[in-house]
C-alpha cells in the first residue's frame, strides 16, 4: 500500500523563521534540533513532516536494527560485527506519542525471545529507529518530564544507554530532535528549553492575501494530494539538492576569530546560562554559512544564528517573557561588533558593555497600580483599583495532596502510573508485564506442565501486571479575598507572593492552577485553570481590589471550577486554598430581611460545607489583623474541615506546614 504523500516542504506559506531552523539543523544535526512554539491551527506539524522527504537517502548496513552507517558502524552496535552488506533507504522521521512509555522510548527485554528460548536480547525503541533522522515530539510540553530527559540526553551525546531488565545496551543515537508545543497548554522548564539547540515562534499571519493563499494550497492538497505534491516535486528537489551540498560544505566552512568574539559578546550581552548557547550559536552560524554557500562565516550568519538560538535562553524564569525585540538585537550586535573589530580580550567591569555582562536594555513594563493605603476600619477601597505588581514570590516547598492519586503524570503528588517505578506485581492491576513475579509464578510447574528444551512454559495464571507508582500533576486552586478589608498593602504583597510561588512551582511540577478573586458584589474567576505562567502571570499583574467581602459567592464559584474540572479530568485531585480575613459581607441574597453582615457569615458557612462535599482537599489562610480578631476564618476552616494557617505563617520553611495539616486532616476524616 503506497503512503499517502506529505504537503511539499516548498508549498509551505510563510514561517521563514521555522523552514530556516529546520534546514540549518538539516545541514548541520549537531546544532541541537529545534522546539517550535505556537498557536493551534499554525501548521507546526505540517512543516515538520514535511522536512523528511528533502533529507538525502542514506545507506545503511544490511539487517541491522539500529542503521548503522556502513562508513563508519558503530563499533558497540548490539547487532554488529557487521558483514559488511549495504543497502540504501529514506531518512526516516520517527514520531514519538505523548503517551509513549520509557521501554518504547530507549528499548527494553525482548520479552517474547526471553520467555520462548530462554535468552536476553533487546527490543530496539524509537532512539535507535530515529537514528541518521528525525525524531519528532508534537506537543513535547505534555510528555512526561522523564522521557524529555532520556530524549534530550540522547540528542546530546548522540547515543542512547540502556540499563533495565538485566539488559544493558549502548547503541548509537543522533537525529534531529524536533518538538512542538502550544504555549497555552504549558510550558516546559527552562532547563529543557535550554537543550533545544533552536527555538521558533509561529503565528497566523495577519494579512489577508497570506492566509488566502495558505486555504487556497491546503484545499488544493487535499482535493488532490499526488498531483499537489507533484506541481512542488522540482522545487523540494532543488532544496535537498541544496541540503546535500550544504552538508558536504560545512566541514570546511572557517569560523574567524573576529566572529566568534562576536558571538561570545552577544551571549554574555543577554546573559544566558552556561556554555552551551556560545556553541549553539557558532554551530549555527557555520550551518547558515554553508547554506548560503559561503566557506567563512560573516556577520549576517552570527545574526541570523542569533535569532533562532537566544531567545529562548533568555527566559530565566518562568514568569519571564520569552523572546528578544529586534531593536534589542540589532542594538546587542552593534556592541557586539567592537568586540569583533578588537582582537583584546573582552574586559571584565561589570560596566564594560557585552563582556561585562549587561544585558541591552528592554522596555519597562508599566505598573499596574498603586494608589494609597487604605482604610481598615472603613471596609472600603477606591473602587476598582489594580493591586500593581505583585510581590516578588517565595521559595516554595512541595505542597502535596494527601492519599495516592491516579492523575495525570507530574511531578507532585503520589500516584499509580504507567511509567513510574514497580513497587509490586498483582494479578488484578497495574500496566505492562512484571517479568521476575511472572517466571517466579511459571517455575515451579515446569516439570508438571511436562517442558523439555529451552524456554518456558506459560498459563495465563502465570501473568503477573506490574503495579508501579509516580507522581501526578494536581488542581491548586486559589480564593483570593481581594476586598477592601484586605487590601492593605502588606497583605495583598503576601498573598500575592504566596500565589506566585505557588504558580511557580506548579510550572515545574506539571499541576494546573486556577484563581478565584472575589470582591465587590460577587466573584470572578480570574484566571481558569492553566498550566501555562505567562497567562497566570499577566492576570495576577491585573488582579484588583477593593469593595465588599462575598466570600459565600467566592466559595460558590470555587465549587463550580471544581465541578466543571473534575467533568474535563476525572483524574485530577484539587486541593484549594483560600485566603481570606473572614469577614464577609455580602449574603448569597442580599434582598431578604435580617442583619446582613450576620446573614453573609451564615451563607459563607454553608456555602463551605458545599464545598467540602466536593471532596476537594482545602486549607485556609488566615489574614485577619488587628487588636480585635473575630476568628472568622477559623470558623470557615471548621465548615471546610480544613486546617487554618496564619498568614505570617505561609513562608518558604512553612509551606510544608500546610501540606502537612491538609494530611492530617485528611486521615482524621
Amino acid at each position: 500500500m503506497t503512503a499517502s504523500p506529505r504537503f511539499p516542504f516548498s508549498a509551505v506559506v510563510g514561517h521563514d523563521d521555522l523552514r530556516l531552523a529546520l534546514l540549518l539543523n538539516a545541514v548541520h544535526p549537531r546544532i541541537g534540533g529545534v522546539l517550535v512554539r505556537g498557536e493551534k491551527g499554525t501548521a507546526k506539524s505540517t512543516v515538520v513532516r514535511a522536512l523528511a522527504s528533502l533529507l538525502p537517502s542514506l545507506d545503511v548496513v544490511a539487517d541491522c536494527r539500529f542503521g548503522c552507517d556502513p562508513g563508519a558502524p558503530d563499533p558497540q552496535c548490539p547487532d554488529g560485527p557487521h558483514d559488511g552488506a549495504v543497502v540504501q533507504r529514506p531518512a526516516r522521521l520517527v514520531e514519538l506519542p505523548v503517551g509513549a512509555t520509557e521501554d518504547r522510548l530507549v528499548g527494553s527485554l525482548d520479552l517474547e525471545r526471553a520467555l520462548t528460548e530462554g535468552v536476553r536480547a533487546f527490543q530496539p525503541g524509537l532512539l535507535a529507529a530515529a537514528h541518521r533522522g528525525v525524531l519528532y515530539v508534537d506537543e513535547v510540553n505534555l510528555l512526561h518530564d522523564h522521557l524529555v530527559d532520556l530524549l534530550l540526553d540522547a540528542a546530546a551525546m548522540g547515543r542512547a544507554h540502556v540499563e533495565r531488565d538485566g539488559v544493558s545496551v549502548s547503541h548509537a543515537a543522533s537525529f534531529l530532535l524536533v518538538g512542538t508545543m502550544n504555549p497555552e497548554e504549558g510550558e516546559l522548564r527552562p532547563q529543557l528549553l535550554d537543550r533545544f539547540g533552536l527555538t521558533v515562534h509561529v503565528a497566523a499571519s495577519r494579512e489577508v492575501a497570506t492566509r488566502t493563499e495558505v486555504v487556497r494550497r491546503r484545499l488544493a492538497f487535499e482535493a488532490d494530494p499526488v498531483g499537489f505534491a507533484a506541481q512542488w516535486a522540482e522545487a523540494d528537489a532543488e532544496l535537498a539538492a541544496r541540503i546535500a551540498a550544504a552538508r558536504d560544505r560545512v566541514a570546511e566552512v572557517v569560523l574567524p576569530d573576529a566572529e566568534l568574539r562576536r558571538i561570545s559578546a552577544l551571549c554574555a550581552a543577554f546573559d544566558v546560562d552556561g556554555m552551551r548557547a556560545d556553541l549553539v550559536l557558532a554551530r549555527t552560524a557555520v550551518a547558515h554559512a554553508a547554506w548560503r554557500g559561503a566557506t567563512t562565516v560573516a556577520e549576517q550568519d552570527v545574526a541570523a544564528a542569533a535569532r533562532l538560538a537566544l531567545p529562548h535562553r533568555r527566559r530565566r524564569d518562568p514568569f519571564d517573557e520569552p523572546g528578544i525585540a529586534e531593536d534589542q538585537l540589532q542594538q546587542a550586535l552593534s556592541e557586539a561588533a567592537e568586540q569583533a573589530d578588537d582582537g583584546d580580550e573582552p574586559p571584565d567591569g561589570p560596566d564594560d558593555g557585552p563582556g561585562g555582562g549587561q544585558p541591552p536594555e528592554e522596555p519597562t513594563e508599566p505598573s499596574g497600580g498603586g494608589g494609597e493605603e487604605h482604610s481598615e476600619e472603613s471596609g472600603r477601597a477606591p473602587a476598582d483599583r489594580p493591586s500593581g505588581e505583585p510581590t516578588p514570590a517565595f521559595r516554595a516547598r512541595l505542597l502535596e495532596v494527601p492519599g495516592l492519586g491516579e492523575g495525570a503524570p507530574g511531578r507532585r503528588s503520589r500516584a499509580r502510573s504507567r511509567s513510574g517505578r514497580s513497587v509490586r506485581s498483582s494479578t488484578v492491576e497495574g500496566s505492562g508485564v512484571h517479568l521476575a513475579a511472572t517466571l517466579a509464578a511459571a517455575a515451579p510447574h515446569q516439570v508438571a506442565r511436562g517442558r523439555s528444551g529451552p524456554g518456558l512454559v506459560l498459563r495465563r495464571d502465570d501473568l503477573r501486571r506490574a503495579v508501579r507508582e509516580g507522581r501526578e500533576g494536581n488542581l491548586v486552586l486559589f480564593a483570593v479575598d481581594a476586598s477592601g478589608s484586605m487590601a492593605a498593602r502588606e497583605r495583598m504583597s503576601a498573598v500575592s507572593g504566596a500565589v506566585l510561588s505557588l504558580l511557580r512551582d506548579a510550572y515545574q511540577r506539571r499541576d494546573k492552577v486556577g484563581v478565584v478573586s472575589f470582591r465587590g458584589d460577587g466573584a470572578e474567576l480570574v484566571l481558569p485553570p492553566t498550566s501555562s505562567v505567562d497567562i497566570a502571570a499577566a492576570r495576577m499583574r491585573r488582579l484588583r481590589t477593593g469593595g465588599r467581602t462575598p466570600l459565600a459567592d467566592g466559595l460558590l464559584r470555587v465549587r463550580k471550577v471544581v465541578r466543571v474540572e473534575r467533568l474535563r479530568d476525572p483524574q485530577r485531585r484539587a486541593l484549594v486554598v483560600v485566603l481570606t480575613d473572614g469577614k464577609a459581607t455580602v449574603p448569597v441574597n442580599p434582598e431578604l430581611p435580617g442583619p446582613r453582615s450576620r446573614r453573609a457569615v451564615d451563607d459563607a458557612l454553608r456555602s463551605a460545607g458545599l464545598l467540602a462535599a466536593e471532596g476537594a482537599a482545602s486549607v485556609v489562610v488566615d489574614c485577619e489583623s488587628g487588636p480585635v480578631r473575630l476568628g472568622l476564618p477559623g470558623q470557615l476552616a471548621a465548615a471546610l474541615g480544613a486546617p487554618c494557617l496564619r498568614l505570617e505563617e505561609l513562608s518558604a520553611d512553612n509551606v510544608a506546614g500546610v501540606v502537612r495539616a491538609a494530611r492530617d486532616a485528611d486521615r482524621a476524616a
